[in-house]
Order: C-alpha cells, then structure tokens, then sequence
C-alpha cells in the first residue's frame, strides 16, 4: 500500500513551514527535538528521546493491518546553515523566510532545510493521519546528521522492532537511493610559529563560487575556495615575499567552500621604512599575478564555475602578527599537496563517485593552522587508506590529526526484497 500518496499535500507543508520556524542547525538542535516530542504528547504516541536530542516515536498499526510487518521511517532533524554573502541571518535565532517560486519552496537569502526537513514533516503528517490505514511505525529522528552521522551513532536501536527501514533523505524525483559511501571528519592541527612585524597589509578573496555539498556534487568538478586560495598565495609567494596574517574559508566539512579570504604582510624592516617608493611597484605586481591567474581559472572553470573571482585590496601599513617565513611557507605547501575532490568513480556502476574528499574549514589562528577534511567512499578499505595518506601528509608537514564522525558504508545488495516493493509500489 502506497501510503504516502495518500498524504495531503497540505499537511506535510505545514509541518515543513513549522520545522522552518525552528532554528535547527546542527549541533542545535533542542528545539526541533521538543517540538517533535511534544507533537507525540499531544497525540498519545511512545516517544523516547535521548542525551543527543535523538527521537523515536512509535504508533501501532491500523485495524486490520495487524499482522504487517512494521516499517521503521527514518530522517534527520539537523540542517545545513548557509546563507548568502552579507544576508543578514542568525542561525542560532531566526526563522527561515520562506516564500513560492513556481513550483518550488524557497527560502530568502538562506538554505532551505529541506534535507531533511521534509522527511520530518512527512513522517509527522503520516502520524498525524487517522485515515490512513498502515502497519506499526516506528519514526527515527536523527540529529547531527550534516556533520557526520553523530546522532546516528549514538542512537539506542533496541526498542524497534522493525527490520524494514525508509530512510527519507534524497531529493530526485523517481530515484530510489540503495547504497551510500560511509564518510568521517579529518580534524587537523599544525603548528604554526609567528611575531609582530611591521610592513603592508594586503587582504586576497576568493568569491562567486557555486559550492554545494561535498557528497551530493563532489563530481561537478567545482572549484573550492580553501584550495584556490592555496593556489593563489602559491602563485604569489613564488615572485614575492610576504608573511601570511590570516587565512579563511569554508564553514561546514561537507560544503564545498564558496568563500575564502587571507590576509598577507609584505614585511619592512623598520616602521619608518614602511612608505618605501617601491612599495607601489610590488602592488601592481601582485594585482598583475593575481589578474593572471584569474584568467587562467576562468579557462579552467568556465563551466563548472564561471563566475569565479580573485581579488586583492590595500589595507594599509602598520604592525600585525603574522606567521613566520618558514610556517607562511609550510602552510602554503600544505595546502598545495593535499588531495581534493573526485579520488575514485565506480567501475561497477558508471558515473558513481566511489572516493572523495573535501577540504570543508580552514582558519588559522596565532598558533596553529587548523582544517576539516570531510573524506566518502563506498568501499571501506579505500576510505581508510584516503584518511591514512591524508593524516600522513598532515604529520609530514608537522601537524596532528583527529578522527571524527566515522561511519560505515552502507553497499548495494542485488537481492533486496525491500527495494522490489518499493520499486513496485512507486510504479
């Protein structure tokens, strides 16, 4: 029985326009987890939740649909927080703005949540729906899903009792998903070794990318502003010297990096020399090299990234804490040596990404260079041996890493009963 066709349009976007009126970033998500606890309350539905805002709520089945075997639904409470550059947005406090394009559900400025609002909302309106006669369901509610399946990892399984399980997380139409790479977080430390110097300051961007997420579109083959950056400074170091004051970019691990921004020092050995007539001269020399290889990426990337842009702008003279020459010149060639995007596709299924990796965070502060490498493959072995060589190059260049979020891959089955129901029942 095809029960969500049986569900009013009407009520899932209810629940959806509810959820987004909740802020329910990861790693905040307390109020989305008692707004589904106290939907269940208010119907008299078993709901338990946990220490990590995990929900299951169970409801029995319908008359008459005693004896079918129960089907566990399954979604993630968690959402992404990205907004437009300069949208003025607080995550942490403000509803989503939603409005109608056509045919879509937006929202202003901002992500929408629908991955996974609206698995959320379609499993409250199915519980909300008397009429609709099913078998016993037990709704698992995840949270920390986007930053690498915690909630999953900490849920209690024991109270289902379902073997059969709907996880509701895709969003193409007519596709069902039958296989996921497993996936982990790569914390990384390097040291980094700096004093207060006196020179010219110059503040480089990376903007105008179309990101997106690291698993959903690894093989569009976008560009990464935390890697363009590297290059960049690579390019620059290469005809001139210059400390590294800040480096930033990207705020998720599993987002491609849209953005990315340092700060760079052109060291004068003493404060009265800081107006040197030369200085003029080495500007237009890095606003050249930076005009050039603007040209160069927008060949590159013409399709995948046509808008991208480099940029440099004057901040003054002064004093600043920047790196040191030998930690400027570590960072650079760190950057610059570590693997990202599309590793491995499938030869088994083509066009399937089956490695990847994307370098998510990056920032530096006064005494370390810190990154967030999110790393997927659907074959575990090569997933340990991209985390091994990643972690080994980080060690070379004397960092330390940690792992986080390690989760296993979930792989195809040819002989799945489920996916022949489903598969039957769609059709």
């Amino acid at each position: 029985m095809n029960i969500c066709s049986q569900l009013k349009p009407e009520k899932v976007f209810k629940f959806f326009e509810e959820i987004s009126r909740i802020p329910h970033g990861s790693g905040n998500t307390r109020a989305i987890s008692d707004y589904v606890m106290n939907f269940a309350k208010e119907r008299g539905l078993w709901a338990y939740r946990d220490a990590s805002n995990n929900v299951i709520i169970t409801q029995e089945a319908s008359e008459g649909c005693e004896k079918a075997l129960p089907v566990i639904i399954q979604g993630h409470l968690d959402m992404v927080c990205e907004s437009e550059p300069g949208y003025p947005v607080d995550f942490g406090r403000d509803p989503l703005d939603l409005y109608i394009d056509g045919d879509f559900l937006k929202a202003h400025g901002t992500t929408l949540g629908g991955d996974d609002g609206i698995a959320i909302a379609y499993a409250l309106a199915l519980l909300d729906s008397p009429e609709i006669k099913h078998p016993g369901l037990e709704v698992v509610m995840t949270v920390d899903e986007e930053i690498g399946m915690l909630g999953a990892s900490a849920v209690d399984l024991s109270v289902l009792k379902g073997r059969r399980m709907l996880n509701l997380d895709s969003e193409t139409e007519g596709e069902f998903l039958v296989g996921c790479a497993g996936g982990m977080s790569i914390n990384a430390h390097v040291p980094v070794s700096g004093s207060t110097a006196f020179g010219h300051r110059l503040r480089l961007s990376v903007s105008g990318l179309l990101g997106g997420h690291s698993g959903g579109e690894i093989d569009k083959e976008r560009a990464n502003a935390d890697i363009i950056m590297a290059r960049m400074l690579c390019e620059l170091s290469g005809e001139m010297p210059f400390r590294i004051i800040s480096v930033s970019g990207g705020t998720k691990d599993n987002a491609i990096p849209r953005n990315a921004e340092a700060e760079i020092l052109f060291v004068q050995d003493t404060e009265s020399d800081l107006h040197r007539p030369d200085y003029s001269e080495l500007s237009v020399r890095c606003r050249n090299i930076i005009k050039e290889l603007q040209d160069t990426l927008s060949r590159e990337y013409a399709v995948s990234d046509p808008d991208i842009m480099l940029s440099a702008a004057d901040i003054g003279s002064g004093e600043a804490y920047a790196a040191d020459s030998d930690s400027t010149q570590r960072i650079i060639a760190l950057l610059r040596a570590l693997p990202n995007g599309v590793i491995n596709k499938s030869i088994e299924i083509p066009g399937l990404v089956e490695t990847s990796l994307n370098l998510g965070i990056l920032y530096m502060n006064k005494n370390s260079l810190e990154l967030v490498i999110s790393v997927r493959s659907s074959v575990s072995s090569r997933k340990a041996d991209l985390a091994d060589r990643v972690c080994g190059i980080i060690r070379a260049f004397g960092g330390e890493t940690d792992i986080e979020g390690d989760y296993p891959a979930w792989e195809y089955s040819s002989g799945s009963e489920l996916r022949e129901a489903v598969t039957r029942v769609y059709n």
